[in-house]
């Protein structure tokens, strides 16, 4: 296979991966941004949507369609009244303080994991996709004729796939109308830009705080239920998706959800051509070495990039010096 049709499955693939980053990382953005709290326990929001998405679908009989659409609404939700209590019992009393926050969502993360492993157990489990049929993928290329068209050998992708990109991208422009349209994020961008002063006004700031932090979770647990019928529900699938969307946001800019977004379909599609390109070129310059990527590099080349933002744009891609 040429290289050209290489490079659009890895693009495919890399889209779903950025697809799911982006609704995560954008809940963790909106916590940030909003509340001015790092949401330590993010990723275990996220393994707690897949793990009930899990237990959903096994519990409802009939169509696999069914469990997961049931699934898709109450994963999300119960996640999200979760994510409302803790902050009601948990950061409410402390004031929101930065310090004192990261520590106690440590903890949060920790009590939710481990409550987890003893209910859930430690083995990774599967959910089955609501649909998932094979789709041959046709590539272009010039020949004596003119342009023609050609179906090579195991260049496919699945219908699910697609449909997570589509789901994904329908959610995100939802969240940015929300935000931009709506009276809800006028008080939520008011907040966030003078809590005090937003107070005085009227606004109920701590509710503000619990919805935002709900609504954060909540996106953290739908992107789970949409990426568990790919890879399988573990009680310990939180660690990555946190660091990625620690590392997406600093990217793209605190608080920035158009960074952010920016920021994940780079990190998502960088990861998957990093393991198709770099093999390639290695062999090309040196045929005599054997080299095979690993997502290792991928998350290599993710902290670098950090690094370099860090020394050069501190305040992200797209955020500001206030922030």
């Amino acid at each position: 296979m040429e290289l050209g049709p290489y490079l659009m499955l890895a693009t495919l693939e890399g889209s779903v991966t950025a697809a799911v980053l982006a609704l995560t990382a954008v809940g963790l953005s909106l916590v940030f941004g909003v509340m001015r709290v790092v949401n330590i326990a993010h990723g275990e929001f996220f393994m707690l949507g897949a793990v009930i998405a899990y237990v959903l679908t096994r519990a409802i009989s009939g169509h696999p369609a069914l469990g997961f659409a049931v699934a898709l609404v109450v994963a999300p939700v119960l996640v999200g009244v979760l994510a409302v209590v803790a902050d009601m019992t948990i950061l409410k009393r402390l004031d929101y303080d930065p310090e004192r926050t990261i520590v106690a969502t440590i903890g949060l993360l920790y009590i939710i994991q481990q409550l987890t492993l003893m209910s859930y157990g430690p083995d990774a489990r599967p959910v089955e996709a609501p649909f998932n049929t094979r789709l041959a993928l046709p590539w272009f290329e010039w020949g004596e004729n003119g342009l023609a068209i050609y179906w090579p050998w195991g260049l496919s992708t699945t219908s699910y796939k697609l449909a997570v990109i589509g789901a994904a991208v329908v959610l995100l422009c939802g969240i940015w109308a929300m935000m931009a349209r709506t009276r809800i994020g006028l008080v939520m961008r008011a907040t966030q830009a003078d809590r005090d002063m937003a107070q005085a006004f009227g606004i109920p700031v701590e509710k503000v705080y619990a919805m935002v932090f709900g609504l954060g979770a909540g996106l953290a647990a739908m992107a789970a239920v949409l990426i568990v019928p790919i890879q399988q529900a573990h009680y310990l699938m939180g660690a990555d998706p946190l660091l990625l969307s620690f590392i997406v946001v600093i990217i793209g800019g605190l608080g920035s959800l158009p960074g952010t977004v920016v920021a994940a379909v780079f990190i998502g599609l960088s990861d998957s051509l990093i393991l198709v390109l770099l093999p390639l070129l290695v062999n090309y310059f040196l045929p005599e070495v054997e080299f095979d990527a690993t997502p290792t590099l991928a998350k290599i080349f993710a902290t670098l990039l950090v690094g370099l933002v860090l020394v050069f744009r501190p305040q992200g891609l797209f955020g500001t010096r206030g922030v």
